[in-house]
Parts: C-alpha cells; sequence; structure tokens
C-alpha cells in the first residue's frame, strides 16, 4: 500500500512512495507526529539521478524489517533536495562541520525541535570497510534516544549554537579590483592541471563557472594563460568520455582526472552552464570545436530533457537496465569491440575502436568502454565517421533509457534560457531561441503568481508546493535577461525586474548586503541558510549579484547597482583564497570592472539587414556581462534606447560605459572594435 508520498509531485519522492518505510514529506505535521510518539526523526535527503541514493533504497528502504524497525521507532522523512535546496544545505552544514565530508544520500537524525544531533550519508545493510549498518546505526540511536536523551539534548543544542555562530566573512561590501582578480587567476594557475585540463585531482567537475571567468578576464585583460586554461580545459573535456560522443551532453563529472570515466547522470544545470561556457569560448576564437560542441549540448537539451509543457526537465539517471533486467550505472552509454562490430560490421567497426578509443580490455567495467575522442595521428574520414556516430546512436537508442527526472526547477530552466537564447543567436538558430522562448513562458505562466513570487518547481504542469530559493530567483532573471538583449522583447528585463525587486526586498540584508538563500518571510528552519560559493551551479548569492549587475546596466537603477557591489564583497574576501569556489561571482566582478559597457542598437526593425548586422555584432562582442538592447528610434522597449535616433537615416550602435559614452557607429567594424577594446 503506498506511503504518504504518493500525494507528491517529486519524481524522487514519488520513487519512494511504494517502500514499506511509512515516509512523511517534509512538513510540520511530520514533526508533531515524532512529538506525539515521543520519537526521533529520520531525515532522508537525496534526489532521482543520485546512483548510492538507489542503491540504499534498495537495500535499506525496500527492506520489510528494516521498514518496520523504522516504523516502530521513527518518523521518517524523505526530502527531494532538489525541491528543497533549503533543507538540504541546512543540514548538509550540519553533516560537514560533524564527520568533514558530505554527500548523498544524506541520512541525519533528529529531535521532534528538528535539531540534528547524529549523521551520515549512506549505510550499507551488513558492516563494510569499517561502517555500521544502518540497523546497527538506528538501534544504536534508538538506545540512545531511550537512555541517553540527556546526553542527545546536550549535543543537539550544542551543533545548533555552533551553527548559528558560523559567520560568514564578507569582505568590505565592495566590488574586487584589479588585484583581487589577479591574485585568483594566480591561485586558479597553481591548482591548475596543465597535462589533462581542469583543476585539482579526481574526481574532477567541469569547471562551467571558473571557465567564465576565465574567458571574461581574458576578454578584459588580454591575459593569454587564462585564454589558455579555458581553451584546453574545453577541449579535453569535449574529447573525454564526460563528454557524450554520439548524444552530445555533459555528464556530471569524471571519477578521474583524466576525463575518461563519468558519473553517468546528466543534469540540466550543468549542460545548461557549459553549453553557454562553450558559445562563448567561440565567440572569443571562432573554435570549431567549441562550435560544435555548443549546438549538440544545446540540441541535447533540447531533444532528451524538454518537457511536454515547454519546460526542461531536471536530470537523467546514470544506472539504466543492462538488457538483464538489472540496472548498472552507464549501461546505456558503454560499448565493447563486439558490440561495436554487432552494428557497424568489421571494416566500420575496426574505425570506431580507434576514433573512439575502445579498447579489449575496456577503459569502464567489464571490457567496456566509454567512447572518447583521443588525441591522435592521421586524418579520418568526416563522412565515415558522421556515419558511424548515426548508427551507434539508432543502435544506442534501441537500449532501455535512463529514468528522466521530469521536475522542472526554476534556476535550473533560467539557466538553459539564457544558454539557449545565446547560443541561438550566435548559430543562426531560431529554434533554440523559440525553446529559450517556450520555457521562460512556462515559468511566467505556472511558476510566477500574481506578486512576480516563484515557485521552486512543477511537474507535469502543475506548480509545486515550494517557495523559490534566491537562487530561482536570480537565475530566471538571468535567463529573461539574456532573453531580452536577443529577442529584442523589454517584456522580459521587465519581468527580471519583477524577480530582482523580490531579492532586494526579501533576500537582502539591507545594512552589509549579504544575501540569504530563503526569503525573509520563509518558512523558519534551525538557522537561515547562507551559501555565496558556487558549487554545482552559481550560488544564489553570485547569481543575484551578476543579475542585478545587468539590471542596473539596462536602467540606470542605483539600488540595483549598489546591491550589486555590496553582494560582491564576499567575492572580494573570497576570489583571492578559493576561486574554484567562487567562479560566477569572479565573472560578475568582471564585468563590474569593465562597466559593464551598455550597448543601445536603434534600426527600423530587427527584420531590417542593417540593425540586424549591428545587432548580431553586439551580442558576439566579447567585453565582459555588456547588456544589449535592440529597437526602433522612439520605443520604450528598453530605458537604454530613449533619445537614441537614428544616425543620417540609418540603423546605429551607442556604447557607454561608467557614465560616458562613445560617438554612435553605424558600421559593424567600428561597433567590433569598441566592444573587444
Amino acid at each position: 500500500m503506498p506511503n504518504r508520498l504518493a500525494h507528491e509531485t517529486s519524481p524522487y519522492l514519488l520513487q519512494h512512495a511504494d517502500n514499506p518505510v511509512d515516509w512523511w514529506p517534509w512538513s510540520a505535521e511530520a514533526f508533531e507526529e515524532a512529538r506525539k510518539r515521543n520519537v526521533p526523526v529520520l531525515l532522508s535527503v537525496g534526489y532521482s539521478s543520485c546512483h548510492w541514493c538507489h542503491v540504499m533504497a534498495h537495500e535499506s528502504f525496500e527492506d520489510q524489517q528494516t521498514a518496520e524497525y523504522l516504523n516502530a521507532h521513527f518518523v521518517s522523512v524523505k526530502v527531494d533536495r532538489e525541491e528543497r535546496p533549503d533543507v538540504d544545505a541546512v543540514y548538509m552544514e550540519a553533516v560537514q562541520a560533524a564527520t568533514g565530508q558530505g554527500g548523498w544520500p544524506m541520512t541525519v537524525f533528529l529531535t521532534p525541535d528538528a535539531e540534528p544531533f547524529y549523521f551520515g550519508t549512506y549505510f550499507p545493510p551488513a558492516p563494510r570497510q569499517g561502517m555500521p549498518s544502518f540497523r546497527q546505526v538506528l538501534q544504536g540511536v534508538h538506545q540512545a534516544w531511550e537512555e541517553r536523551r540527556d546526553e542527545v539534548a546536550e549535543v543537539a543544542g550544542k551543533i545548533v549554537r555552533d551553527l548559528a555562530g558560523r559567520e560568514i566573512s564578507y569582505g568590505d561590501a565592495q566590488t574586487p579590483g584589479e588585484q583581487e582578480l589577479a591574485q585568483a587567476l594566480l591561485a586558479l594557475t597553481r591548482e591548475y592541471d596543465p597535462q589533462r585540463g581542469g583543476f585539482g585531482g579526481a574526481p574532477k567537475f567541469p569547471p562551467s563557472m571558473v571557465l567564465e571567468f576565465l574567458l571574461r578576464h581574458h576578454a578584459r585583460t588580454g591575459a593569454e594563460g587564462a585564454l589558455q586554461m579555458a581553451q584546453d580545459t574545453c577541449e579535453r573535456m569535449a574529447r573525454g568520455g564526460i563528454y557524450d560522443q554520439l548524444g552530445g551532453g555533459f555528464a556530471r563529472y569524471s571519477v578521474d582526472r583524466d576525463w575518461i570515466v563519468p558519473h553517468f547522470e546528466k543534469m540540466l544545470y550543468d549542460n545548461a552552464l557549459l553549453c553557454r561556457v562553450y558559445a562563448h569560448l567561440w565567440r572569443a576564437t571562432g573554435s570549431e570545436l567549441a562550435r560544435r560542441v555548443a549546438l549538440e549540448t544545446a540540441d541535447f537539451m533540447v531533444r532528451e530533457l524538454r518537457t511536454a509543457e515547454g519546460g526542461f526537465a531536471s536530470a537523467l539517471d546514470a544506472d539504466s537496465d543492462d538488457g538483464t533486467g538489472k540496472h548498472v550505472e552507464g549501461a546505456y552509454y558503454v560499448w565493447t569491440p563486439e558490440q561495436l562490430r554487432e552494428v557497424l560490421g568489421e571494416q566500420d567497426a575496426e574505425l570506431a575502436v580507434q576514433y573512439f578509443g575502445v579498447t579489449e580490455e575496456g577503459t569502464f567495467e567489464h571490457g567496456q568502454s566509454v567512447l572518447q575522442l583521443p588525441q591522435q595521428e592521421g586524418v579520418f574520414d568526416a563522412d565515415k565517421i558522421a556515419s558511424v556516430r548515426e548508427r551507434l546512436l539508432a543502435a544506442r537508442a534501441g537500449r532501455p533509457a535512463p529514468g528522466r527526472d521530469d521536475k522542472v526547477v526554476a534556476a535550473w530552466n533560467g539557466l538553459a534560457i539564457a544558454a539557449l537564447a545565446e547560443t541561438g543567436a550566435y548559430f543562426d538558430r531560431p529554434d533554440l531561441v523559440e525553446a529559450a522562448l517556450a520555457a521562460a513562458d512556462l515559468l511566467v505562466r505556472l511558476h510566477l503568481d500574481e506578486q512576480a513570487r516563484l515557485t521552486r518547481t512543477s511537474k507535469d504542469g502543475h506548480a509545486g508546493a515550494n517557495a523559490g530559493v534566491l537562487e530561482d530567483y536570480a537565475d530566471v532573471a538571468e535567463g529573461f535577461l539574456a532573453l531580452a538583449s536577443v529577442t529584442g522583447e523589454g517584456v522580459w528585463l521587465e519581468f527580471a525586474g519583477f524577480l530582482l525587486d523580490h531579492v532586494l526586498a526579501r533576500f537582502t540584508d539591507e545594512e552589509s548586503g549579504a544575501m540569504f538563500d530563503t526569503a525573509a518571510d520563509a518558512e523558519r528552519l534551525i538557522r537561515r541558510p547562507q551559501d555565496p560559493t558556487d558549487n554545482a551551479a552559481p550560488s544564489g548569492w553570485s547569481a543575484a549579484a551578476g543579475a542585478l549587475l545587468s539590471y542596473a546596466a539596462h536602467t540606470g537603477s542605483g539600488p540595483h547597482r549598489t546591491a550589486a557591489e555590496k553582494a560582491l564583497g564576499v567575492v572580494k574576501a573570497l576570489g583571492p583564497r578559493v576561486p574554484r569556489f567562487i567562479g560566477w561571482g569572479l565573472a560578475a566582478a568582471e564585468a563590474a570592472l569593465d562597466g559593464p559597457r551598455e550597448v543601445a542598437i536603434v534600426g527600423p526593425s530587427l527584420d531590417h539587414e542593417g540593425t540586424r548586422t549591428l545587432h548580431r555584432t553586439a551580442l558576439l562582442g566579447t567585453a565582459p556581462g555588456a547588456v544589449v538592447a535592440v529597437g526602433a528610434p522612439g520605443s520604450d522597449e528598453f530605458p537604454l534606447l530613449a533619445d537614441r535616433p537614428l544616425v543620417g537615416g540609418e540603423p546605429a550602435a551607442y556604447v557607454c560605459r561608467n557614465f560616458t559614452c562613445d560617438a554612435p557607429t553605424t558600421e559593424a567594424d567600428r561597433l567590433r572594435a569598441v566592444l573587444s577594446d
């Protein structure tokens, strides 16, 4: 019989709806039940494409005896970290503070007042490698609760007090200057892996936000080292197994230093961020590889993640049926030489083995290889390779596909909107811009209420129950701002303004300029979460700083500019010390240092060739964070168009920065020079 999760919209929670565990969703009622029964709460946090979440679910939560013990002695609460990033953040901070590490599944035991007192991640069904079994943990916690309650209360109280005292250093509420950005670059150089690209050792994550900083820093200063690190990292990732060589799109991370073996799940946020990075790399260098990867990644998002309502699904699982009914990580993506021969025949299989780096012993498990593009001598026949890819992709489509988390997350859709709008504009792909517009329409229709408050998620056209957090407001604003620049439709600037007004009013500390991940009027947790560091995606704090800066450049709004500058104070403090974890903040700081530039294109219409040429030239300018407005003279679509006439009856471009404007120009070459100066 299904438990209480059967009525939820989260695909992750629904995966647990038939467990024998009597799960509750996160709710006041769950804690009231624990109080009434005088038992602790088991909080289990995960997400639908998490491999070890599935493993623990199968081993423990589907086990009848374990479930009976849990139901007798605990109130069990299941949380989708993608739906409730605030709950996840607060308790993950506690887990990391107590154990020095964290991850998912996250397993936390709480008092009925939601105070944590015992922590872990994955627990096996039997003792293993020094880890106790899950049953042993449950019995130990139950015993402590029954026999040493005062001790438990003391531990819980101390943890909550420690969390309350973990204040963030905000710097001095000013934007970083030349010195801090140069120090950040130097620190990145020290952590850079010159042999393989990327930063640090295994596991290796795609450093998309740091790459944006490197591209902007090169554009502003001409630093060749910054461009080289960005180019080489992008090439190594695109040639590695972390990139899907048949279908496009990136996996979450590489388990090795060489980008060969991925953790196979594909997340919307990774692909949106990386699509945009490769498009920007092409814009800076004209690299054919960057162009191909940007377009293939955009096509992957539209083909495999787009929902029937026009939004974008959160993720594809790492695991899928290997053909025997068993769910195995990577089964959909890996190949043996024998499988290649079956699909391609002897001769073409030999070509594929060489081209994609497939070996007899395998680069993954059980003699299977992840396809990659190793650097090698010789030239391959492009038509033959295209035919091989096509046939392998068709054959792969016949395999059982990985599961898809159909939940639409506002923040990640904002990132996808920005990526698709820009990629579509750069490469003359109006279909990609249309896909961005459809996702933006869905967010406005379904996720925004009359006060422009955002709902975090939706599924199958139904809005979820959880309020948007800071990253939702900031990333959706970022997407809308990119859409405004690409389409010339001022309504997207207007919507971005509504969202950013909420950021100022409900998420920002007026005095210090510090930002919180949850709104002032949101549900009260044991601590109001607040994290400025960029991890898998831009932090709400960094994303808000960038969006506020762009909006201020568009509108001349002093409060938005001041809020952006104050927010960037934390980048001044953290950038030189931990640049890998504040890449988006550094990218926003580059834009602030450059102006950012304000570009107004005035012309009869976007169908007019002269207007179109100037508009495209403006979008392809590399000046960090430049904003672009386009429209007819006298139009009130954008504030930047006010009092900007045609020049000699011709479409014209006006470029300003820091309250100073260049003379207007009708020539694309002149505009290009101004925007790359």
